[in-house]
């Protein structure tokens, strides 16, 4: 007989415990082992049989879900799976506690909770299936990280408003705010243009870009249609809406685009790289990153078939090894590289093009 996984939720709303009561239940893999209105209370239920994943909340009285995450990932790192609502506050805070070290988040509204959560059933267990699965990490300190990569693309002071005919395309999933804040934060402000797809729901990307705006050098903004990649600048794909590249003249711009979900996600990665593939061909590099699932393995081929140089996350320095595996098995990735190297490939691309697949 496998091992069910052992969930454990902290949510101060008694509707939302009894619905999660009632799904994890229902599943043949998983056992809920217990329940708590607070961290205060989960605490010492916790301690008698110790959970594979957490459901936690971010806004409940005696202590919020994120002062919580960080003494867990400080003394016990476990996964965790952020359940918030939907508002802006919620998503900041949320936005925070993937920073801190949880694995994914979940996303639940403030009217028709009942409705709401039944909806999106389905995507909370891969959740904490995905959760299951994923490596706790701790959380380095901002005085760990790696110091900025100090290779510069151009001599002119000027450099960040020119249009940039390379172009960087970055798809991940779980374990990717962390890993997209390692990237990004330490590049210089002259870094090449970056479109980015990270597996978020709608509302929150508007919070994780102006998060990673604030750690930055270069600017980072949720992607508007028709926006111009341009160096210095990361676009995030909005949560809920496709994003693809396109070639405008001499120029790269973006679509934001609905439709129906790829590989059951919207933004999908795979129809970034496709694009890309499409609109770029060896002008972009292609880096797939940590998460579930296979999103982006065969846009990343496509990408790699158009001549663009490719590039994998190993697993040692992954989340979630899924996408990666996927995309080296299939031949997709020119090379596997750790999330450490990853800025510097960035620069010496967008300086040399250097081991850009012919």
């Amino acid at each position: 007989m496998s091992v069910k996984t052992r969930v454990f939720v902290v949510d101060d709303s008694a509707l939302v415990r009894q619905f999660m009561t009632e799904v994890i239940q229902s599943q043949p893999d998983m056992t809920l082992i217990g329940i708590a209105a607070d961290p205060i209370s989960a605490l010492p239920k916790m301690q008698q049989q110790w959970p594979d994943v957490i459901l936690l909340d971010v806004e409940m009285p005696r202590m919020d879900g994120l002062t919580f995450l960080r003494q867990l990932m400080a003394t016990h790192p476990t996964p965790v799976v952020i359940c918030s609502s939907l508002t802006e506050a919620g998503a900041s805070l949320t936005l925070e506690a993937l920073s801190a070290g949880a694995v994914a988040v979940f996303a639940k509204a403030k009217l028709g909770v009942r409705q709401h959560l039944e909806s999106i059933a389905a995507d909370l267990l891969r959740a904490v299936r995905e959760a299951a699965g994923a490596k706790a990490l701790n959380v380095a300190s901002p005085n760990t990280r790696q110091a900025p990569v100090n290779i510069k693309l151009h001599d002119s002071p000027m450099a960040v408003t020119h249009t940039t005919d390379r172009v960087i395309a970055i798809g991940t999933s779980t374990g990717g705010t962390q890993a997209l804040e390692n990237v990004l934060s330490v590049l210089p402000a002259d870094a090449p243009g970056i479109v980015v797809v990270q597996h978020m729901p709608e509302k929150f990307t508007a919070a994780f870009a102006e998060r990673l705006n604030q750690l930055c050098a270069i600017e980072v903004r949720e992607a508007k249609n028709a926006d111009r990649v341009i160096d210095g600048l990361a676009l995030i794909a909005p949560g809920g809406r496709h994003l693809q590249l396109h070639r405008s003249g001499a120029h790269y711009i973006v679509e934001v685009l609905d439709g129906p979900p790829v590989n059951r996600h919207k933004p999908s990665v795979d129809v970034l790289f496709r694009s890309a593939a499409k609109a770029g061909g060896p002008n972009v590099l292609g880096i797939i990153m940590t998460g579930m699932g296979d999103d982006g393995a065969r846009g990343l081929l496509a990408m790699r078939e158009a001549g663009a140089m490719t590039l994998a996350q190993d697993e040692a320095s992954c989340v979630v090894f899924g996408m990666p595996k996927e995309a080296i098995r299939m031949g997709a990735a020119v090379a596997v590289h750790p999330l450490s190297s990853f800025p510097v490939d960035i620069m010496n691309f967008a300086r040399q093009g250097i081991g850009r697949q012919r």
